[in-house]
């Protein structure tokens, strides 16, 4: 398995100074651990704009619900990425949140979707989730052994992620195919 780590100059510290360690981990497993956790932060980031564009631009009879629904998301996977970059900075790395990082470090490419029908848009934002919730997944297994306390980070985020998803897929679900 190989997941995706970002360009080296997305981390402002490209190492991590003896005396900032965490105790237990080597340098070159901060380094390591601090790398996958951009990229998860990098796509919080991305997620969290999508999901205030589609807030904007969210139309059709379901628009109140889902426009009041997407800014609890947004504000749920912004407490996901504030604490991702949080133990970036706890392992001792400097954390990049500019928006010419999140653009170069994310995974998915631009949501070109306008305005638009309240299903079409949860079916697209379904999938975006599918995608932060597997590369999270990625993600655990790859810091499983180097960093327990991270992969427990990650776990709980996947966990919350899963929630979200779950709240747009009852949208999309037909009961009358149930």
């Amino acid at each position: 398995m190989t997941i995706a780590t970002p360009d080296p100059g997305l981390l402002f510290g490209p190492h991590i100074e003896p005396d900032e360690l965490v105790p237990g981990m080597s340098a070159a497993d901060s380094v390591a651990v601090a790398r996958i956790l951009e990229t998860r932060l990098m796509d919080t980031l991305d997620l969290q704009l999508v999901l205030k564009h589609i807030h904007w631009n969210v139309v059709g009879p379901n628009f109140i619900a889902v426009h009041e629904m997407l800014d609890q998301h947004v504000d749920a996977v912004q407490e996901l990425s504030d604490d991702l970059a949080e133990r970036i900075s706890a392992i001792g790395a400097v954390p990049n949140g500019n928006a010419g990082a999140i653009a170069a470090g994310r995974s998915t490419s631009d949501y070109v979707m306008g305005r638009e029908d309240a299903l079409v848009h949860l079916a697209a934002l379904d999938a975006a989730y599918a995608r932060v919730i597997v590369d999270h997944r990625q993600a655990i297994r790859f810091v499983a052994d180097l960093d327990p306390v991270t992969e427990d980070l990650l776990v709980e985020h996947t966990r919350k992620l899963e929630a979200l998803q779950w709240l747009i897929r009852s949208f999309l679900r037909n009961p009358a195919s149930a």
